[in-house]
């Protein structure tokens, strides 16, 4: 029943951010200060289904400049998690079929979100070279999942290296952000599914990488943001095990 009442929350909640978002957005398409706006919109949702959020940004991550943000993908909670730690004037690379889901893909398009074509290699490996150049000539930053797909539980993925060849050439720094594991750990019919740690880590910086190396540096990238997550998800356990005992097995 709890699950049920939680869809028809998420289904109306949506539909009024996006009916409001489209007509607000209206005025000002394709604007970039729009992402962050209603990706926090979204965040808000993490309530509904029970997760105690907890987020650890910087003071000084909102004047880092332009940058290449990178999170592990891990399925369609994340939504509700990571969307939370988008900066200002920040779009994200999506595929192109993003735009056919309802209501969500009208939204994502129009707030300036990038959409790449995913099935055309030569067109993805254009689309490198396109987010590079608006992320030196709009002074933007972009968010990507290096993964390229959810992991749903299979750990951290090996990392494409779409994110970290644009880094190369827009000369911007690379910005993991971490959130502990979600899979299998939030279940709809329970009323209170623990805590979920959302991190960014420090600025990483890829002058001293070539174009050459970059799959050195989307490795070097990986095994950070792996061994982070290790660490989240132990921190996880004892705060769920401090706050929840016995009510979250």
């Amino acid at each position: 029943m709890l699950a049920i009442i939680r869809g028809i929350i998420v289904i109306l909640y949506t539909i009024i951010v996006v009916t409001f978002g489209m007509i607000y957005c209206m005025f000002s398409p394709r604007n970039p200060k729009h992402v962050m706006t209603y990706g926090r919109a979204f965040g808000k949702l993490s309530r509904v289904f029970g997760i105690k959020l907890v987020e650890r940004f910087p003071k000084e991550a909102e004047s880092y400049g332009p940058s290449i943000y990178i999170g592990n993908h891990q399925n369609n909670f994340d939504m509700v998690t990571m969307s939370n730690a988008v900066q200002p004037n920040t779009v994200t690379v999506g595929k192109k079929s993003l735009i056919f889901i309802p209501f969500f893909g009208q939204l994502y398009w129009i707030t300036g979100n990038i959409l790449i074509d995913r099935a055309n290699r030569s067109k993805a490996h254009g689309t490198i070279s396109q987010v590079a150049d608006q992320i030196k000539s709009k002074k933007i930053s972009v968010w990507m999942f290096p993964e390229g797909t959810r992991s749903r539980g299979r750990g951290l993925l090996p990392f494409k290296t779409g994110a970290f060849h644009a880094a190369i050439q827009a000369g911007v720094p690379i910005i993991p952000v971490c959130v502990s594991t979600t899979q299998d750990k939030i279940k709809l019919n329970r009323w209170n599914n623990g805590y979920v740690i959302v991190e960014m880590l420090p600025p990483i910086d890829v002058s001293k990488y070539t174009k050459d190396q970059v799959r050195e540096l989307a490795e070097d990238c990986r095994q950070i943001m792996k061994a982070k997550i290790e660490e989240l998800d132990k921190e996880v356990e004892e705060m769920n095990k401090r706050d929840f005992p016995g009510k979250l097995n």
